[in-house]
């Protein structure tokens, strides 16, 4: 592996104008298919195998024309002080937006709500229901306008009014502000780490190319492959982190080759070949977990996993290629590591190291000054660590333990207008619908009584009726209504609780109890669907595959950290690390999200379940990203012990090389998924918060303190391997061996080992 990268990036060392013209025209390519792609219609949110989904299956079948996965709207009418919406004024402008609404092209019912009794008890509210023969985000902006006309005009009539449903619903928009906060942040961090502009530039420079091509190439796919706003927000979050901790990996890997007195061109395929074989096999871990998303069997999950993981294998190749290729167009503004200081102690250029043979620690303070050198912080941490190994472990479990115990209270569920910020109209519509009629109003549940083997249809359905009628947090069943050929009914019943309580949730589990004595006495079938039983199901069926997720990804990347870093214990240290930091992290979104602690800092608005989603992205995106810092930290660990050093003194090595940038690129991850944190959906701002925190606490108080702690503690035990297995398992040569042979050789031919013709004629 090493020696294949480190030709590799010789290769595009010295052919830098193809490379960099072949990425350009990627990307000039990929922009133009997503400008000429038709518009994207929304994802296709089918759950297979769960009540819900078939129970919308069924109403497309036997209710023909009905649209059941079709947009809704609900404008919600306020009377001004002191008036009634019964009131003829009131009621004229009313009649006068139900009127207006009733002529739109896809539009197929609109409620009257003075027939439908959709007015509160003290007619004060009021609401009427529009229903579209199109999903939310295909409705033309002409339908949009109409609605949000109707409901002016009536403001203008006096009435308080606002919107809700999914017909005014929008993309999820990542905030930009915080976006580019978190690309100036990182830009910091790579200025203060690679010591220049030029060097800085570069991982962000590649990364914006590589997560251009990506959600390009998504945008360009979106109508073939009904793919929605989400699954590019995704990768473009996930590609912009990976994309520049990438990059940054080989660029300061290639500083330091140039401190040992290499050639650049030499530097570039060594920093290729040993920090190129880390990010391919960082990369492979992250690819796994979101491919890996497949297994929850949820297409919209699976889409959105496979188009990240692959914008996230455009990074890898990015990071290969066309960093070595950049690295030849920055010729002398990319120098060493340590060169700026030692010119500023007054040491010449001409007196940096000249082999390979001095590597040794790189100074804190001037080179070329009296006395010994300092050592820089990574060192003395790594000291600190393995004189007081069982302390740090200890105090870092213990840590981590106490911010995961929210999470024993996680609950799930999925955002309705009931967690949209308080200044949109869906939220107010919200409000006022609860206020009127009672949180329940917000959420239907709609039953499907399937009487086609039932002797008596019409008893069947009473049946269902008369039973839902006796059970707790129930507020109105409608009567029965019937498709034309008399065998399916529909049933509409308004719970006493919000949408997200675990109120609403008991009585979907006891309509459908109740629902298997029907059958068993009537041959009935009852299904609960609707928007809110659908995201009931959702979040047990999100539930349900956590496990099987977790063990599929886990088990792949244990057995690629095996090869890696041929080990058993190390491996199994390093799934034992991410476990504690995710529970951690989803202990700090419990605390924020759900039980409001600190949440008005990051403007959380209302405390509400959890995102559905959010655990097993959790587990997915934040096993990718440790196992990143894992490879890249514990490689040149492994490195050092090869090499001949202790187990002690390889960590602290380990520590010296990496551990500045491995901080660095936690610190850039934070700062982009951090940026996501502004964004007015709260989906996108949970996502965010959740990651950020999740890579604060693998990369600095896992990677950084628990595991030199165990490694420690370990010794050599860390590095065992059954002589079997060790022989069994393929070489993959992450730790640059092959390098040093070519070393040897050229030594032994009396060769230059920047001579490299044979390259030039592959």
């Amino acid at each position: 592996m090493a020696t294949f990268l480190y030709k590799l990036g010789r290769f595009a060392f010295r052919r830098r104008a193809f490379v960099a013209l072949m990425w350009v025209a990627l990307l000039t390519l990929a922009g133009v298919g997503a400008a000429t792609a038709p518009a994207p219609g929304t994802t296709s949110f089918s759950i297979p195998g769960v009540e819900a989904q078939k129970a919308f299956d069924l109403l497309e079948q036997r209710f023909p024309g009905a649209s059941a996965d079709g947009a809704t709207g609900r404008i919600v009418f306020k009377a001004p002080e002191g008036q009634k919406m019964t009131d003829a004024a009131n009621r004229a402008a009313v009649d006068k937006a139900v009127k207006s609404l009733s002529d739109g092209s896809e539009v197929v019912s609109v409620a009257d709500p003075f027939t439908t009794h959709a007015v509160s008890k003290d007619e004060t509210v009021a609401y009427t229901s529009v229903r579209y023969d199109a999903p939310g985000m295909e409705l033309k902006d002409a339908t949009r306008n109409a609605l949000e006309k109707a409901a002016d005009d009536a403001r203008s009539a006096g009435l308080t009014v606002d919107v809700g449903g999914d017909a005014l619903q929008a993309g999820a928009e990542p905030g930009a502000v915080g976006e580019i906060v978190g690309l100036a942040l990182a830009a910091v961090v790579l200025v203060v780490t690679l010591g220049s502009l030029v060097a800085a530039g570069l991982p962000l420079l590649t990364a914006i190319i590589g997560v251009g091509i990506g959600v390009s190439t998504i945008t360009a796919l979106a109508k073939a492959l009904d793919l929605g706003d989400t699954t590019s927000t995704l990768a473009l979050m996930i590609g912009l982190a990976v994309g520049i901790d990438y990059a940054l990996f080989i660029v300061s890997r290639y500083r330091g080759e140039l401190a040992e007195g290499r050639s650049r061109e030499e530097a570039v395929g060594r920093a290729t070949g040993t920090a190129g074989s880390a990010v391919v096999f960082a990369g492979l871990t992250v690819v796994i977990a979101l491919a890996g998303l497949a297994v929850v069997n949820v297409p919209m999950l699976t889409k959105m996993g496979l188009a990240a993981a692959g914008t996230v294998v455009v990074a890898v190749l990015i990071a290969l290629t066309m960093i070595p290729a950049m690295l030849g167009f920055a010729g002398g503004k990319v120098r060493a590591t340590g060169e700026k200081r030692r010119s500023r102690g007054g040491v010449a250029e001409a007196s940096a190291p000249s082999g390979p043979a001095t590597a040794t620690a790189e100074p804190s303070g001037q080179a070329g000054s009296s006395g010994p050198a300092k050592p820089g912080l990574g060192v003395r941490w790594a000291s600190f660590v393995i004189r007081r190994p069982a302390a740090v472990l200890v105090l870092g479990v213990i840590g981590l333990g106490a911010i995961a115990v929210p999470a024993a209270e996680l609950e799930l569920g999925l955002p309705d207008d009931g967690s949209q910020p308080t200044s949109t109209t869906q939220r107010r519509a919200y409000d006022l619908l609860s206020d009127g009629f009672g949180p329940g109003f917000n959420g239907p549940l709609m039953i499907v009584v399937d009487a086609q083997k039932s002797d008596d249809p019409q008893a069947a359905a009473t049946s269902v009726t008369d039973g839902i009628k006796g059970l707790k947090d129930v507020v109105t069943v409608t009567p029965a209504a019937f498709n034309k050929a008399g065998d399916t009914a529909t049933i509409t019943v308004i719970p006493d609780s919000k949408p997200s309580s675990t109120q609403t949730e008991d009585l979907v589990h006891a309509i459908r109890d109740q629902g298997a004595e029907v059958r068993s006495d009537t041959g009935a079938q009852v299904l609960v669907t609707g928007t809110t039983a659908m995201n009931i199901d959702f979040s047990q069926k999100l539930n349900d595959a956590l496990i099987p997720y977790l063990g599929l990804v886990v088990g792949l990347a244990f057995l690629l950290l095996i090869v890696v870093f041929r080990s058993i214990l190390v491996p199994l240290k390093a799934a034992l690390g991410f476990l504690l930091s995710v529970l951690a992290a989803l202990g700090a979104v419990v605390a924020v999200f759900q039980w409001g602690w600190l949440g008005g800092l990051i403007g959380v608005e209302e405390t509400g379940p959890i995102m559905s989603m959010m655990p097993i992205f959790m587990v997915g995106v934040v096993f990718g990203l440790a196992m990143d810092y894992e490879v890249f930290l514990v490689t040149r660990m492994r490195e050092a012990y090869v090499h001949g050093e202790s187990p002690s003194q390889a960590v602290v090595t380990g520590f010296r090389h990496s551990a500045k940038v491995v901080a660095a690129a936690a610190i850039i991850m934070m700062a982009v998924f951090g940026g996501f944190i502004s964004s007015s959906e709260s989906m996108i701002k949970m996502i965010g918060f959740g990651l950020a925190i999740a890579v604060f606490f693998d990369a600095f108080l896992v990677r950084m303190a628990i595991v030199p702690a165990v490694l420690a503690l370990l010794g050599k035990k860390a590095w065992w391997l059954p002589k079997w297995l060790d022989r069994a398992l393929p070489n993959v040569d992450v730790e640059g061996e092959g390098l040093k042979a070519l070393d040897r050789a050229a030594d032994a031919e009396g060769a230059d080992p920047d001579d490299d013709r044979e390259l030039v004629r592959a």
